[in-house]
């Protein structure tokens, strides 16, 4: 999953995907823990794509709370 594909969703679209992915990283999790997982490598990457997911949606959060910034105070 990219950044820029994800980058163009909305909120809600980005909280579905998160819960997504935080199931299947348990899922992955129980599969490790008895053995059954092929790629262990496959933990890291579901990690970092939780980790991304929760980065833009508090980077949007924050985008759509923040006031617009002024130019007030700036030489013409």
């Amino acid at each position: 999953m990219k950044a820029s594909e994800l980058r163009e969703l909305s909120i809600d679209e980005l909280k579905k995907r998160l819960a997504d992915e935080e199931e299947n990283l348990g899922n992955l999790r129980f599969q490790l823990a008895t053995s059954q997982l092929e790629s262990p490598i496959r933990v890291r990457t579901v990690r970092r794509d939780i980790a991304r997911l929760k980065t833009l949606i508090h980077a949007k959060q924050r985008a759509s709370a923040a006031p617009a910034p002024t130019t007030k105070g700036t030489p013409s």
